[in-house]
């Protein structure tokens, strides 16, 4: 095995549970989030000689994301499944958050773009530009959309369902 497919493998590894736990949140589909975690992960392979001196996990990031608007926009949807992808060895913080059914449902009143900018923003953390630069819309398309999605977060999410879940 060449260097740089064993430095793949184990980032692949390393970012598979995290970048399927993400594409859950972002579609709300089990199969959609392994496929998009996969699809990711084959064009960083494609790209991993310029890719691995950067940020590959960011890289890969932005490709799954690419993956998933691309699919936005066909007019095929599937329903979710109920359950959350299996949880891998060893404690999963981000685990814990899909396992939070109140928050799926949450996300799924989304609208996709607002979704995405939500877990961008939110569960990866991201500045307004760099989701801006992720989605390739303007920061204040970021802005808006954030404000409009977590307002409908408000509305859609009943302070008891909160407090039930050991949220607050």
């Amino acid at each position: 095995m060449a260097r740089g497919d064993a430095e793949f493998t184990e980032f692949a590894g390393a970012s598979f549970h995290r970048l399927r736990r993400a594409a859950y949140l972002l579609t709300g589909n089990e199969q959609q989030a392994e496929d998009a975690a996969q699809a990711a992960l084959v064009k960083t392979y494609a790209a991993w000689r310029r890719v691995r001196k950067q940020d590959p996990y960011a890289y890969t990031r932005r490709v799954m994301v690419n993956h998933l608007k691309d699919q936005w926009r066909r007019p095929l949807r599937e329903d979710a499944h109920e359950a959350p992808p299996e949880r891998p060895s060893g404690h999963d913080l981000a685990g814990d958050v899909t396992d939070q059914r109140w928050l799926l449902a949450a996300l799924a009143a989304l609208a996709d773009r607002e979704r995405a900018v939500v877990v961008l923003r939110h569960y990866f953390d991201l500045s307004e530009k760099d989701v801006a630069a992720e989605l390739d819309v303007a920061v204040g398309t970021v802005k808006s959309l954030n404000s409009r999605a977590l307002a409908k977060l408000r509305v859609t999410l009943d302070p008891a369902d909160l407090v039930e879940n050991g949220s607050r």
